[in-house]
């Protein structure tokens, strides 16, 4: 019945789909909807964990990114990988990120990073460029996986309706399948946290344009001719990780008091406007254009990283033909819900003209709106 209500109210607040039934063929294990039964005996780093009722001790390892009170514990068997596992509710205060005059960081270090399948992050500080390789996960794995997957047409699948099991031979061929996309997925996740963990220490203000990466994976329009192209280009896209590439760097720049800046794409237009001059060229919207050349001011350059200059001028208040009032422009910040100190750059800037003079001992230091 928790799980019931929970899902609920998952679904009342906007967080899920409607709740629909599913066998207990889909959920092996159990959970101790309390404290009794169990104990958690670690503070977060390593330790062990105990199951009264079936007499068993865990070693646990790992360290957890923030630990509090242990609240449930829900044990699981996955058959694919024949491996149990143990789930931990923990009751914990996240602390709240400082900002502006409460914040030790100093608001100087800004990126602008661009996403793309060529090469997965363009990042530009004012001074360098840094571009990130693209892994290509999918491609390296996918042979494998596939003649994984053809292994299982003659074999006898599984058909819950007809009453019909699976062959112990076909379910060995689908857990040989699962393993390889497994691996596939848990390399992709690696590589995506070490890349992000590395740009959020060495930055302070993240800027990129608002991507909609489920607009930008649909499936091609009936009767197109480009169809096999729009599905290689989805599949790239989605190797890549847009969306968890941008919620990571923006949940670990905002942990240590930065903010992520998100410029409107179609306002902005950093793919097809020169960084020199302002001017907005269609023809460069076009992916297969990877060399930008402006015919008003000769400037010419790489796509991706003439669109991390775009950008990281706009942030600035320095791009021609766009304006400083990021505002006005439907700008947007990883914290302006929270706060509404940080609507630009202008603002910013102010905030740290108040903390060197604070420093200097010429005014106090202020407290941000």
């Amino acid at each position: 019945m928790k799980r019931v209500d929970l899902a609920y109210n998952r679904f009342f607040q906007g967080l899920g789909g409607i709740p629909k039934y599913k066998p207990s063929r889909k959920y092996s294990g159990w959970t101790y909807p309390s404290k009794a039964g169990w104990k958690a005996n670690t503070d977060g780093k390593n330790g062990t964990l105990t199951l009264n009722d079936l007499g068993l001790t865990i070693k646990m390892r790992g360290q957890a990114k923030f630990w509090g009170t242990p609240t449930t514990l829900t044990i699981t068997y996955k058959p694919n990988i024949n491996a149990w596992y143990a789930s931990i509710t923990v009751k914990t205060e996240t602390p709240d990120p400082k900002y502006g005059s409460e914040s030790n960081l100093a608001y100087e270090k800004i990126v602008a990073y661009d996403l793309g399948t060529e090469t997965a992050i363009t990042a530009f500080n004012g001074s360098e460029f840094e571009e990130i390789a693209n892994q290509r996960f999918s491609k390296t794995l996918e042979p494998k996986a596939k003649a994984a997957g053809k292994e299982k047409r003659r074999k006898q699948a599984p058909n819950f309706k007809k009453g019909i099991k699976a062959s112990k031979r076909w379910k060995k061929a689908n857990k040989k399948e699962y393993q390889l996309k497994r691996k596939v997925g848990l390399a992709r996740r690696d590589w995506q946290h070490k890349v992000t963990s590395d740009l959020s220490s060495r930055y302070d203000i993240g800027v990129t344009e608002k991507l909609n990466t489920k607009g930008m994976t649909r499936k091609a329009k009936k009767g197109s001719q480009r169809k096999k192209q729009k599905a290689g280009l989805n599949k790239a896209i989605l190797d890549v990780g847009f969306g968890t590439l941008n919620k990571m760097l923006t949940y670990k720049i905002e942990l240590k008091g930065g903010i992520v800046l998100q410029l409107p794409t179609r306002q902005l237009k950093p793919s097809q406007r020169c960084p020199e001059c302002g001017k907005v060229h269609k023809s460069w919207a076009e992916l297969s254009n990877r060399y930008h050349v402006c015919d008003a001011c000769e400037f010419e350059f790489d796509r991706d990283k003439t669109s991390t200059m775009v950008m990281f001028n706009a942030a600035n208040g320095k791009q021609p033909g766009y304006g400083i009032d990021l505002d006005k422009r439907g700008f947007s910040s990883s914290t302006s819900k929270a706060s509404k100190h940080t609507g630009s750059m202008k603002q910013l800037g102010k905030m740290k003209r108040q903390k060197s003079r604070s420093k200097d001992g010429s005014a106090d230091t202020p407290s941000w709106p």
